[in-house]
Parts: C-alpha cells; structure tokens; sequence
C-alpha cells in the first residue's frame, strides 16, 4: 500500500505543489509562523496534502538531511529554499538555518518577521533579529526529495496549524524560539 502511495504522490506533484502554495499564500502577512520558518513549509505541503514529511528539527538540519546544495540560481517551483542563519538559542550559537518554498520565478514564499515574499536573492539583505547573522545561500531541494518518505497524515482538526507548529518547536527547543 505504500509503494502504491509513492507512486501516486509523484504522479501529483504539481498538484501537491499547487496546494501548498495556495495554503502559505493564504497566509502572507500573517506573524504567526515569525521565527518558524520550517514549521511553516512543512506546514504548507503536510496541511495542504495531508501527508507527513520528515526532516531536521532546524532549517539548517534539514538542509543537510536533504542535500541542499547548488550555486546561487533560481529554484523551480515547489523546491524549498535553504540559508544558513546563525544565532544563539540556550547558550548554543550555530546555524539554524532558514528555509522558504519556491513559489517560481524566482520568488520564494517563507516566515520572517511575518509571512512574505521576496526574490530568493533578496533574502540574504534581510534584516536579522538581534543577536543573529544575516542569512547566507545554502542551496535548495527538489520537493520531490522533500516527499521521498512522506507518508499520509490526519491533522488535529482542533488545533491550528500555528499552534500545533508552536507546540512542537517548544517541544524540541526545550521552550526556546529561534530567528529564522
């Protein structure tokens, strides 16, 4: 049954992709994902598909897992978009990372200050929290590496999806909350 649910989430990758992108667009301008950027892109395909992805506990983590890497060029649609971002959170200073979803030319929907858009070139001139570095290009990911082990999910129908974000870095931050 999982094979044949692999082969049916490639198949509709460009809808999985056009689901996640109408549900973070719903939500530009919103400061409720400010400072969970991850939470926010996997919010955006899992929420919107009702899958289940399964990366890092950090931006910068997920980078890793998934092999972001790749010259400064634009993302194709649905790719998520990896920075490096350092800061420090419990004593412990490093790259957390930052991450954004390609909307497509060139331009990547992700969680700032506030749920936004900007030019995937534009993201590394955005002003920092304090105590952090300004974001620096890491590379991106195909969404089809992202759905690789995704599996199907039922959300909580009682808990916005913000919430429930906020709920689960605390659980893995130990209540801290990083910039992203």
């Amino acid at each position: 049954m999982l094979s044949r649910y692999r082969e049916r989430m490639h198949a509709d990758t460009d809808v999985i992709i056009s689901r996640a992108i109408e549900w973070a667009t719903a939500r530009l301008g919103s400061p409720a994902y400010a400072t969970r950027c991850l939470a926010f892109v996997e919010d955006a395909i899992e929420r919107a598909n009702d899958i289940e992805v399964f990366g890092g506990d950090s931006a910068s983590e997920s980078a890793e897992l998934y092999g972001a890497t790749g010259a400064p060029s634009a993302p194709p649609r649905g790719a998520f978009v990896f920075y490096d971002a350092v800061g420090k959170i419990q004593g412990f200073e490093r790259s957390w990372g930052h991450v954004g979803l390609s909307v497509g030319g060139g331009d990547v929907i992700h969680a700032w200050d506030r749920v936004r858009i900007d030019p995937f070139e534009d993201i590394e001139r955005l002003s920092p929290a304090p105590g952090w570095g300004a974001p620096v290009w890491r590379g991106w990911v195909p969404i089809e590496r992202v759905l690789r082990d995704a599996r199907p999910a039922t959300w909580a129908a009682d808990t916005s999806p913000e919430d429930a974000a906020l709920q689960q870095q605390r659980r893995s931050l130990g209540g801290s909350t990083p910039s992203s």
